[in-house]
């Protein structure tokens, strides 16, 4: 292999690694993601069981090992605020994964300009 060839099959290596690590970054968003559209689901189900409730039902916190009585509007703005918060990282995390995708693209499209470089390059000797 001349020294053009093993340039070239370096920068494919080096290309081919990036793409590498950014699939382990996608899968980690991936479930990332999931997670925090388990959360939100999880909130909108309390919420709901929330706005079920009456002025004379009672609500309970648990903080730690301790229920501690609160009041149902209260809850229902937690509920609400936390909701907001996974929406917003929802968004985040989406905009990040379409980032990914498009910088995987680009690596995918250079290693494959790569690798026909490299096919000539045999060709030729």
């Amino acid at each position: 292999m001349d020294k053009k060839s093993a340039a070239l099959y370096k920068k494919m290596q080096a290309e081919i690694e990036a793409y590498q690590n950014l699939q382990k970054s996608c899968v980690k968003m991936v479930k990332q993601r999931a997670m925090l559209e388990s959360q939100l689901n999880e909130n909108k189900c309390v919420l709901d069981e929330l706005n079920l409730l009456g002025p004379d039902n009672k609500v309970y916190k648990l903080y730690g090992p301790v229920l501690v009585k609160q009041e149902l509007e209260e809850s229902r703005q937690n509920v609400g605020k936390r909701m907001e918060y996974i929406s917003k990282e929802l968004k985040s995390s989406t905009d990040t994964l379409e980032n990914m995708e498009k910088d995987m693209l680009k690596h995918r499209e250079s290693v494959a300009k790569y690798q026909q470089q490299c096919q000539v390059a045999a060709a030729m000797q």
